[in-house]
């Protein structure tokens, strides 16, 4: 058996980086493969571990190669094939970290329905495997029915007159319009929003962003100094998405924000900027997975040279991780303009911005400084 090995250095903390390859014969993998192509081992996560193992069947159950005293079940969801992470064989639990979550599912009768939802887990569980990693508190609404983080998947009825469904963020509640894993759907709604980029694991990221804005900033303590970033969120928030929405972003937007989006309302400004930070901590881990580094032969500028020598999860400050961020984007977006498509990351990062996104890194590595209380008053 060969020993469970991600492909490239360790680093400092001894932790490795997110490229993995079987257990049984090196093929490399997918984080979402379920078999390996190769010498067809089917394949499992360990969300504990952060390993993806080939497992062989012992019993009514498995034992992963990368542990080979290791026995395990998968998740429920495994038999929709919407899951491949796995639970430790005498758990309790029937779903896994990523799938205790979800509070609603759609209608599996409807084969159209299995196919979306299929696409929105995948999407899903690349977000918890960033959420996991950065060691966020992550319950769920049985665990904690105040605080508790739960996902709704929602088919809009073909009737006449049915409601909408609204993908957004409700006190730990987040809702996903089914129609967005349909890939015309969400075309043509991008292009009617105006947006430069719309995909489901964006929209995974931005939501939970309004998590964690509750969890992290109004109940952790830091709502004082995120309105130092941000601005005040006591504004009007429906009277601020109708001002957008009738005369569009402020002209000099790209000075501020993110995204034209994020000019509408700071808890908006807030989600998007953390949307943004999970796009480029996952991309960056997967860079240095690769072993990548970008030094442009026709220029001899710094600036738009880097070597993807650490990771991003575990990064002191955003300054190291911005100096290898933008060299990157400028080469992945050429290599995407190679192909006749359009940029994978569509967006200038202004110095506001680089700012914002310093934040949310502090807020997510703890050191940002909790509010200090005004001092009562003292009767005389």
């Amino acid at each position: 058996m060969i020993a469970l090995e991600r492909l490239t250095r360790e680093d400092r903390n001894g932790r490795t980086m997110k490229l993995f390859k079987c257990q049984h014969c090196a093929q490399l993998l997918y984080f979402e493969n379920r078999k390996c192509e190769v010498c067809q081992h089917r394949l499992g996560y360990l969300p504990g571990e952060g390993m993806l193992s080939a497992l062989e069947p012992k019993g009514e159950g498995w034992v992963t190669l990368a542990k080979p005293s290791r026995a395990v079940r998968f998740c429920s969801n495994a038999q929709y094939d919407t899951c491949n992470w796995l639970l430790p064989a005498d758990s309790p639990a029937t779903l896994c970290a990523a799938c205790r979550h979800n509070h609603v599912v759609p209608d599996l009768t409807v084969p159209e329905n299995l196919q979306r939802w299929h696409d929105l887990e995948l999407a899903k569980h690349r977000l918890f495997y960033s959420l996991l990693l950065l060691k966020l508190p992550l319950s769920n609404k049985i665990d904690d029915p105040a605080h508790g983080l739960v996902f709704d998947f929602l088919a809009e009825s073909p009737a006449a007159g049915a409601p909408k469904v609204l993908t957004g963020h409700d006190n730990g509640l987040i809702t996903l319009n089914l129609k967005e894993a349909d890939d015309a759907e969400r075309e043509a709604m991008r292009k009617q929003m105006g947006e430069p980029y719309r995909t489901l694991v964006g929209h995974f990221r931005h939501e939970v962003g309004h998590y964690f804005w509750d969890v992290l900033v109004r109940d952790g303590g830091h709502l004082q100094a995120c309105r130092a970033i941000f601005g005040d969120d006591s504004a009007d928030y429906e009277a601020a998405l109708k001002v957008h929405y009738k005369d569009g972003p402020p002209a000099d937007w790209h000075e501020h924000f993110i995204s034209a989006y994020a000019t509408t309302h700071p808890w908006e400004d807030f989600a998007e900027t953390w949307a943004h930070y999970l796009h480029i901590i996952d991309t960056l881990e997967t860079a240095h997975a690769f072993g990548l580094r970008i030094r442009p032969r026709v220029s001899k500028n710094k600036e738009l040279q880097a070597v993807m020598d650490f990771d991003p999860h575990l990064a002191t400050d955003m300054d190291t991780i911005i100096e290898a961020w933008l060299p990157l984007t400028f080469a992945m977006n050429s290599l995407s303009r190679s192909m006749g498509q359009a940029d994978l990351y569509p967006f200038i990062l202004s110095s506001d911005a680089i700012r914002k996104l310093g934040f949310v890194h502090d807020l997510v590595h703890g050191k940002v400084a909790a509010d200090v209380a005004p001092k009562a008053a003292v009767a005389v």
